[in-house]
């Protein structure tokens, strides 16, 4: 498996989940301002039309995008690890926290914070929405330590969209449960490790524009 991903995106939350697998797996940095494949110069609009990551080629044949169904294919393929329930009630919520992450958080409010062109009305407007959204992961979070029974892929998609909380101006210390729970899953053996190889490549990244 190659994981298309840029440094500290959502990507991270896949490989985050081949960590805490311990699968085989090839990590390809892509430079979304350029839209092209660091290593290779490909244009990567040939990996995903869209020119988004995560896209995760399975082999020669088969690429697979979009970060809840790469997590969830994952998940499933090292059923070893545990990163999902495989049915039933807890399958729901699973997807149920997945489906949240994506609509209510990643796009609705942290995708329109960090980006630069968004008119200051649609900041206001995904601001609003901070408030009932963080008001719900606040009262999960005080009784429960991961988002379901044990960790799984959505704490690894969770974890990467809150660590974009600083540099969108969303102060989790707002909410006491909802921080404890990301300062507790930065020590994660598995998030560390992802956590701090992206950032290194990030730093990097952003001298390499700079200079």
């Amino acid at each position: 498996m190659n994981l298309y991903f840029s440094p500290l995106a959502c990507s991270l939350a896949t490989r985050i989940a081949l960590y805490e697998a311990g699968a085989p797996a090839k990590f390809t940095q892509v430079d979304l301002k350029t839209k092209r494949v660091l290593a290779s110069g490909q244009d990567f609009a040939e990996i995903n039309r869209l020119l988004q990551v995560p896209a995760l080629a399975i082999d020669e044949q088969a690429v697979l995008t979009e970060n809840t169904a790469i997590l969830q294919f994952v998940a499933d393929r090292f059923p070893e690890a545990q990163l999902a329930p495989t049915s039933g009630l807890q399958r729901a919520r699973m997807l149920q926290w997945l489906g949240f992450i994506t609509s209510e958080l990643h796009k609705a409010i942290y995708t329109q914070l960090l980006d630069r062109k968004a008119p200051d009305a649609v900041k206001e407007y995904s601001r609003a929405k901070i408030p009932s959204r963080f008001a719900l992961l606040e009262d999960h979070f005080a009784t429960h330590e991961f988002a379901l029974d044990k960790f799984s892929i959505v704490d690894a998609y969770l974890t990467t969209i809150l660590n974009w909380s600083g540099a969108s101006g969303v102060d989790l210390k707002q909410w006491p449960a909802v921080n404890g729970y990301f300062q507790r899953l930065l020590r994660r053996p598995a998030v560390a490790r992802a956590m701090n190889e992206e950032l290194a490549l990030y730093q990097e990244e952003q001298r390499h524009r700079t200079s």
